[in-house]
């Protein structure tokens, strides 16, 4: 063989194969959903998400504390009104005694090192489940979802939320949203972190189920992109870092490493993050429920080639396990 032909000399040690990868894994890396429901006391299972819950407010202290202990270091709160009054623009969705500001100051108050992102959005709130307020024929209508999705993202900034985060993919929200910030002095004080590449995935049914966030018609393949929609996907993430984004995710992430790559590439002097979406997180467990895979295994490869792709910050329902399984 030539000299040249000869690669494992360089990974036949535990040590020297974690010298291979670029990044590593860490805690730090890893922002951990978190599903706020208006009942102070629940603690409700989600059955399609294995060892997830609703929680209350009353209960954060006792659930989040021992993760904190072990090297938590941030969260992304989605509220789930169960008793509230839904109506077409989403009302409930900033109350200040509703569940996501609740749950910001009360975390504020228990972990002040924690971050807390809160994801912004309509479909929870609104009494037709879409992400965004209607036309008359059911169709979106932009400029008002837009200022309403920004109205609700810097009163989430000023109950203290680190970081807000659109999920709802209307056309101009970051720019909208980031002006508001500044005008409300928060400019400087709260970071953006846009769902840029967000999918029309199968991926999102066990998660619908924890939010009962379903839309009651339609769909939304008229807001989120194409699976196949590479280019539209490209210019989607140069328009949010020209609009303000500090942050570009990808959503989800498996099935779209390369639009990942591609925000690599788009955007290097950005913090790429992707979502690890709740149908990735059950696929992983029923894979492993099944005996095709070991789970512990399959989790460090799936994220890993995140990583790999460009990802410095992980959404990811396996955070806990990581905060073990990981020793920094």
């Amino acid at each position: 063989m030539d000299i040249s032909s000869i690669l494992q000399g360089g990974y036949q040690h535990p040590l020297s194969r974690s010298w291979q990868g670029r990044r590593q894994l860490t805690k730090s890396m890893f922002m951990y959903p978190i599903f706020i429901t208006d009942d102070p006391d629940a603690s409700v299972i989600i059955p399609t998400l294995p060892g997830q819950r609703r929680w209350g407010v009353n209960q954060l202290e006792g659930f989040l504390g021992p993760l904190v202990q072990k090297g938590l270091q941030s969260v992304i709160l989605f509220g789930v009104p169960l008793t509230c009054e839904k109506d077409a623009r989403g009302t409930p969705a900033d109350d200040p005694s509703g569940p996501v500001i609740l749950a910001i100051r009360k975390l504020r108050a228990l972990f002040p090192s924690l971050y807390i992102a809160c994801d912004v959005c309509l479909c929870e709130y609104t009494s037709h489940g879409h992400c965004g307020l209607l036309h008359t024929d059911g169709t979106i209508n932009t400029e008002p979802s837009v200022q309403r999705i920004a109205e609700v993202a810097v009163n989430y900034a000023l109950a203290g939320a680190h970081c807000v985060a659109p999920s709802d993919m209307m056309d101009g929200r970051i720019k909208a949203i980031k002006r508001g910030l500044i005008d409300s002095g928060l400019g400087n004080r709260c970071t953006l972190m846009s769902y840029s590449a967000k999918f029309a995935s199968a991926l999102y049914g066990p998660f619908r189920d924890a939010a009962g966030s379903a839309p009651s018609f339609g769909n939304r393949k008229c807001y989120q992109l194409p699976p196949a929609a590479r280019g539209l996907a490209r210019r989607a993430i140069q328009r949010d870092t020209a609009e303000g984004a500090d942050i570009i995710m990808v959503k989800p992430a498996l099935p779209y490493l390369d639009i990942l790559a591609d925000a690599a590439q788009l955007a290097p002097d950005h913090p790429l993050a992707c979502y690890q979406v709740s149908g990735e997180f059950a696929m992983v467990h029923a894979g492993a429920a099944a005996g095709v895979y070991d789970l512990k295994t399959m989790a460090f490869e799936t994220t890993e080639s995140m990583v790999r792709a460009g990802a410095t910050l992980i959404l990811s329902y396996f955070t806990p396990d990581f905060l073990d399984w990981l020793e920094v």
